[in-house]
């Protein structure tokens, strides 16, 4: 098992058990994305589109992205804003040179926010639950079910892992 699949694993165990485990017994930490009232109402709390635009949209790539211009495969991810509540996320991988191996194309719904696990939406795909989580110009994205995402890849790929914001557009 290479150094990169353990750390996904693990984060990916992480990311299950913090859900689980929020899920049973509440996190005093966290700012929910909804919340109910005495009356049984619904307050969706958001994020300004603004803060949206400048902390999450962007793109996003993997680590290979750097070593293109050798060869290297490697996927994007272009997020951008549709409201204080949703981000549309496109991802490809290169097409430059081969054939592309992945394409995802979905919405997805802010879930909430802290300090310690960033910012995180979620978007059914593949009749699983993706997470897409922002935190440190870092996207990760994780599914409970590991297989879900390997749908939209070919090779044996998948759409889960780390990628890094960038500074400039991505080149596809």
């Amino acid at each position: 098992m290479t150094l990169s699949s353990h750390r996904f694993h693990s984060i990916a165990a992480l990311t299950l058990i913090a859900t689980t485990l929020a899920a049973v017994t509440g996190c005093h930490n966290v700012t929910p994305a909804v919340k109910s009232s005495a009356s049984n109402a619904v307050a969706v709390y958001s994020i300004p589109v603004d803060v949206m635009k400048d902390y999450i949209s962007g793109d996003y790539a993997s680590a290979d992205y750097d070593k293109r211009a050798q060869g290297y495969d490697w996927v994007g991810v272009m997020v951008r804003a549709e409201s204080d509540q949703q981000v549309d996320i496109k991802v490809r991988s290169r097409s430059d040179i081969k054939k592309q191996t992945c394409q995802f194309d979905g919405k997805a719904i802010l879930m909430g926010q802290d300090a310690a696990h960033g910012t995180i939406f979620q978007a059914q795909a593949n009749d699983s639950t993706v997470f897409f989580q922002f935190k440190d110009n870092m996207l990760t994205i994780d599914s409970p079910n590991k297989y879900a995402l390997n749908y939209f890849c070919s090779g044996g790929a998948s759409l889960a892992g780390e990628y890094q914001k960038l500074t400039e557009d991505l080149a596809i």
